[in-house]
């Protein structure tokens, strides 16, 4: 057995509170093609009597690591070929320990067809985007100035800006840390948002309760979010993903997010008047406004998406538990018998009230 499976196993074993061999026994069972039901019925004495839950909840967590370590080898493959590949980046992709956290540090080295921050990098501007983050006491349009090459396809201390700022924009965009974090402080204060579209009143009139709905995604029970999917399915709604209402009020004269105020800060950005400091300011609202919280809106939609799916399929499970329980038929007393050649008949009774 690899190192890697050994790992995964041990893990398991770890969340499910059971012994490492039991799982490897169920692993192979499950490879070998019997069903959880089949495992949790008639090998009970191979698994070590681990239950129909436990065996369900370790198939999911068997197909996502190996997923995830899959997908692992694919980053560290990528990146080996790009030559960027170091022990420390190394360590960092084998300690990611969820698929979101692997494609956060994998971001930056992925693959991507030519942007404005990239032809900015070839236009020789990384330096000045450079110069202006590190010492905002100059003044933006007289260091561009130095920048300006028609050759180049930089015209004027404008486009030296707009490109100037691209690559700073991307560069906060693709920062695994800082993404990691806006993203779990967006899941816990950000909400959903439902909008009726222009003219759908009249044929969307089962979606009535969402025309004008908002609620934060802790709150929102999993039969609501898959309505408002479905409406916005059918064309009747709009959804949006809000990120918090919540403003820093002593940032003036333009008000920021607190998701602004944390890049910022995660870049050494303040507002102390120095000459460069609205620039960077403005940059920073840009890339929030523009690549972060559009990131995030559809991370953040799979996410809602899976857990309300994840609950209705709970609640389907429960309910359907409570009908198969209930008595069979009606107030006779009933006995059902359960033909086994190997372990023998077993035998169950059940009185009038099931």
């Amino acid at each position: 057995m690899s190192e890697q499976a050994l790992g995964i196993h041990q893990r398991i074993a770890e969340e499910l509170g059971v012994r490492e061999r039991q799982v490897a026994a169920a692993v192979e069972l499950l490879d070998g093609g019997a069903t959880v039901p089949f495992i949790a019925r008639y090998r009970k004495e191979v698994t070590g009597t681990l239950d129909d839950a436990q065996l369900r909840t370790l198939d999911e967590r068997l197909r996502y690591l190996r997923e995830l370590e899959e997908r692992r080898t694919a980053v560290l493959d990528s990146i080996r070929e790009q030559g960027k590949l170091d022990d420390a980046l190394t360590a960092r992709i084998m300690g990611a320990d969820s698929k979101a956290r692997l494609e956060d540090i994998y971001l930056p080295f992925k693959p991507k067809r030519r942007t404005k921050a990239a032809i900015a990098r070839e236009a020789g501007l990384e330096p000045l985007a450079d110069s202006l983050i590190n010492d905002p006491s100059q003044v933006p349009e007289t260091v561009a100035g130095g920048y300006v090459d028609a050759d180049k396809g930089v015209a004027d201390v404008k486009a030296a800006l707009d490109g100037a700022r691209s690559i700073l924009v991307e560069r906060f965009a693709e920062d695994p840390d800082l993404i990691g974090e806006l993203r779990e402080r967006m899941w816990t204060r950000g909400a959903l948002v439902s909008k009726v579209r222009e003219g759908k009143e009249t044929d969307g009139a089962k979606f009535a309760d969402y025309f004008d709905f908002s609620e934060p995604f802790g709150k929102l029970p999993s039969h609501r979010i898959l309505a408002m999917f479905r409406g916005e399915k059918e064309e009747v709604l709009e959804l949006a993903m809000e990120a918090s209402p919540e403003v820093d009020p002593t940032v003036l004269p333009v008000p920021r997010t607190e998701y602004e105020v944390r890049i910022a800060q995660r870049f050494g950005i303040s507002d102390q008047g120095r000459p460069g400091d609205k620039w960077l300011s403005d940059t920073v609202r840009w890339a929030w406004r523009t690549r972060i919280l559009v990131h995030l809106g559809i991370d953040l939609r799979g996410r809602l998406r899976q857990a309300a799916e994840d609950e209705a399929v709970r609640v389907f499970a429960t309910n359907l538990r409570d009908l198969l329980l209930a008595a069979p038929a009606g107030t006779r007393a009933t006995m059902g018998l359960d033909p086994g050649f190997r372990t023998g008949v077993k035998v169950a009774v059940v009185d009038a009230t099931g």
